[in-house]
């Protein structure tokens, strides 16, 4: 059976790739398709081959490949995937509208429908300074034209994939279809859990508007007794650090092992965004760290509360102080080994497991 797993793009190791490298572990020799491949390590691909679009020859193209947007219809319809008999694709953005032709299965496993063409528009647009004028007008104008390009080309997948309910409502909501929810993976094993908490909260994030952290921020500046510690790094940085109070510590960007050690360490794990899933929160649970976030979106399917965390019910920095003085009062009764082993339920095994046979199921008599 001749495989081809189709990825939007391959720039960076994050949240998606985490879930494509998965599949090519459970698919080592099906081939590698993506709009455009610059990755620099390329362990978690196996190494493989990328057969990219012609968006990767373009000029620029490496810094600048997002705003060739417009061609991403395009630039997706241009692979000839023929002769493969299953398609995988890992879908962010347009992967999941690649052509399909007669007695192929196409899978897709959704991370989101198109956020910033259905959902988030106007914060993406504010984001990458598209929100004021002519620049305004064509910038929706292309995002109108994606959005009609993702829901026309709904149909050209077999069986969705959701990430968690949530999305599998999006996708409901968005293309009308049905979809199985299989949770990413999540390394949990590289946590160690820690019940020997220190006198901090946490908050690991890109500094992006939508993620919400300056909301975090103000809460915590009326809570001067109280000390935070950000790691991330993105366009909001400048205001976060014009905004935060002497008790708030910014340690921008760090590498893996710094952030293991403070997800074991914290006090507690603060979100304040809607996510569609939400990977940090389970790595902090890992670690035996109670979460605080915001109910909606996957913290509802992550944290169950009063015993791995709590949620606030308002983006506002009067919700999230309450919340904390409410862990405060029930942090007593916290047991560090429940959180830990509630994040199990989203490991790299599970997810695997639940994975393959999801493909043999759909497959019959001609399972891999």
């Amino acid at each position: 059976m001749k495989i081809a797993i189709v990825h939007d793009w391959l720039d960076k190791y994050a949240g998606s790739e985490r879930v494509l490298e998965q599949i090519i572990e459970l698919f080592p020799y099906a081939d590698l398709f993506s709009l455009v491949d610059f990755l620099e390590d390329r362990n978690f691909i196996k190494n493989k081959k990328v057969k990219t679009s012609f968006i990767q020859k373009i000029p620029l193209a490496k810094k600048y490949f997002r705003y060739y947007l417009p061609l991403f219809p395009l630039a997706i319809e241009s692979f000839d995937l023929s002769r493969y008999d299953l398609i995988i694709s890992s879908s962010h953005c347009l992967a999941k509208s690649v052509k399909k032709y007669k007695n192929q299965i196409h899978v897709s496993y959704v991370h989101t429908p198109v956020r910033y063409a259905w959902d988030l528009r106007e914060e993406y647009l504010r984001e990458v300074g598209l929100n004021k004028g002519l620049k305004k007008i064509l910038a929706n104008l292309v995002l109108d034209y994606i959005k009609r390009f993702d829901f026309k080309t709904a149909d050209r997948v077999d069986y969705y994939i959701a990430n968690s309910q949530f999305v599998r409502e999006r996708i409901k909501r968005i293309y009308g279809k049905d979809a199985y929810v299989i949770y990413p993976p999540v390394d949990v094993n590289r946590f160690s859990l820690n019940e020997k908490k220190e006198n901090f909260y946490l908050v690991v994030s890109r500094l992006e508007p939508y993620k919400k952290v300056h909301l975090i921020v103000e809460a915590f500046n009326k809570m001067i007794d109280k000390k935070l510690v950000i790691i991330g790094d993105g366009s909001e940085m400048k205001r976060i650090k014009k905004l935060a109070k002497k008790n708030i510590e910014i340690l921008g960007y760090q590498p893996e092992s710094v952030v293991k050690e403070y997800m074991e360490k914290a006090k507690s794990f603060i979100y304040a965004a809607e996510e569609d899933f939400g990977i940090a929160m389970v790595e902090a649970q890992a670690a035996g760290t109670p979460v605080i976030a915001y109910r909606k979106g996957g913290a509802s399917e992550i944290i169950l509360e009063e015993k791995t965390g709590l949620f606030f019910d308002s983006q506002t920095p009067d919700a999230i102080i309450e919340t904390v003085k409410k862990l405060d009062k029930i942090y007593d009764k916290i047991v560090f080994k429940e959180i830990r082993k509630n994040s199990l339920r989203f490991s790299i095994e599970r997810f695997k497991k639940e994975f393959k046979e999801f493909i043999n199921k759909i497959l019959g008599n001609k399972k891999i």
